[in-house]
């Protein structure tokens, strides 16, 4: 694994995981064909990701709140137009907390009552802690999620193209102080 001091989340990233380094928390970071090692925590990567796309941590959270009503193991939108998405296994607070991308989730499965195995599209697999009732749910709140930000994102797009593209008002093609004259 390749160590590294800076790490932005971005299309290829499919999960961020805390590791035991020492006495500290450090994160294995699983791209699509590669991996890192980050001296900083799960949490702060996330955080640090929304401020480089734009927004801080916590207006994510509070937009998503908004939105759809989550209180607890709330997905992040860390940028809705590249489809960066991840969603928290367990309080984003613990430490034992893995974020994971919800564009690359193929499958899970259950392994016991609290694990499952979550298999990406690139046909690798990890197994996380939770349960995999815990995955379904929180697959489907980042589902919602996407689906409620893309329609307001698309709804505006629409919404700009008429603007721009609307027809010119129609005029007649006499002259107005015509009308009404007798000739």
């Amino acid at each position: 694994m390749k160590q590294i001091e800076e790490y932005e989340v971005n299309p290829f990233t499919m999960l961020i995981k805390p590791i035991a380094y020492g006495s500290k928390i450090y994160s294995q970071i699983v791209e699509v064909d590669d991996e890192f090692l980050s001296p900083f925590k799960p949490l702060d990567i996330i955080r640090n990701s929304c401020e480089y796309y734009g927004c801080d941590y916590e207006g994510r959270r509070n937009g998503t709140r908004q939105l759809v009503g989550y209180a607890h193991k709330i997905p992040i939108a860390i940028d809705p137009t590249n489809r960066i998405f991840f969603f928290p296994t367990t309080s984003p607070n613990r430490q034992e907390c893995i974020w994971i991308s919800h564009e690359h989730v193929e499958d899970h499965d259950r392994i016991n009552p609290q694990e499952a195995l979550i298999l990406f599209k690139n046909k690798q697999s990890f197994k996380v802690p939770v349960s995999c009732t815990s995955i379904i749910t929180q697959m489907e709140r980042t589902s919602y999620l996407r689906t409620k930000l893309m329609q307001r994102i698309e709804y505006n797009e629409r919404k700009a193209f008429y603007l721009v593209q609307r027809p010119k008002p129609m005029e007649a093609s006499e002259n107005s102080f015509d009308y009404g004259k007798k000739r």
